[in-house]
């Protein structure tokens, strides 16, 4: 291992095994309910938010993390005389990017760079396993930001959600509330594109027939695609549709690894439950 640590928020969606694999940092944005703050991953789940949001008839807000919280970090980083790189949810979602920027020179900590991923969920992990590779191979923090802004518009993320409320309400897809009650069962395609989200293409149905639809839409981008792994992430999806979609990318017999992860309580919040994202790097 480099002398390069990666650090990242929690939007980033990657599993615990993952995490622990390549030690990566991951600093956990806020979830707010009303007049209480949680925080993402710690202490409050996906089912948690839907349950709350469908007593109050609202979603919860969400904001990006202290400068408390990556306060001893950043310490402990100067002291041990280490180089982090921190990739954070895309800076047209959130603040988080500088938060931690206005940290880290708060503390004169001149080897912390904050990399905005301009992406959200495994759109983000793909980026932090990345760099967490290139650290691995003792990769300099220059050459692994070059890397990854190499790659920054290869990044391929949407997902299909099965309901447009919780998107419309948090106002971070403005395309979506036009399609609220346009069409009985409609699915859109959100995509992520230039650090924003929007609609692609839109789906009806039921949506275990739709998830598999939307993934074979994509079979001929993800057999170009690099064949390192392949994101499924998802919120509040079935056991069966989330298999659905796992086995038709392990029928192509293409990627290394098709990796199935649970998408945190700040992705939920927005997206609501039903949802569920292919997410891979373009070659």
């Amino acid at each position: 291992m480099g002398n390069v640590k990666i650090w990242c928020d929690s939007t980033s969606d990657l599993s615990k095994e993952q995490i622990e694999r390549y030690g990566i940092s991951v600093f956990p944005l806020n979830v707010v309910l009303g007049d209480e703050t949680r925080l993402d991953g710690v202490d409050i789940t996906p089912a948690e938010i839907y349950k709350w949001s469908d007593a109050h008839r609202t979603t919860p807000k969400t904001s990006a993390l202290t400068f408390g919280t990556v306060e001893n970090a950043i310490i402990a980083a100067r002291d041990a005389g280490e180089e982090v790189i921190f990739l954070g949810i895309s800076s047209k979602m959130s603040t988080t990017n500088n938060v931690v920027a206005m940290a880290a020179q708060e503390l004169e900590f001149d080897k912390l760079h904050v990399y905005d991923s301009r992406n959200l969920s495994t759109g983000i992990g793909l980026q932090v396993l990345y760099a967490a590779r290139l650290a691995e191979e003792g990769k300099s923090a220059q050459e692994i930001l070059d890397a990854l802004e190499k790659r920054v518009d290869d990044v391929r993320a949407s997902f299909i959600v099965d309901t447009l409320v919780y998107l419309s309400r948090g106002g971070r897809c403005n395309s979506v509330a036009a399609l609220l009650g346009s069409v009985i069962r409609l699915h859109p395609m959100i995509v992520v594109k230039d650090g924003a989200m929007g609609v692609g293409k839109k789906y009806r149905g039921h949506l275990k027939s739709v998830l598999v639809k939307y993934a074979k839409d994509m079979e001929e981008a993800l057999l170009k695609a690099d064949p390192t792994i392949v994101f499924i992430t998802h919120s509040g999806c079935s056991t069966e549709e989330e298999q659905a979609v796992y086995d038709y990318l392990v029928s192509l017999n293409y990627f290394k690894e098709v990796c199935i992860t649970h998408a945190g309580s700040v992705i939920s919040s927005h997206c609501g439950p039903g949802t569920l994202g292919v997410l891979y790097y373009a070659k």
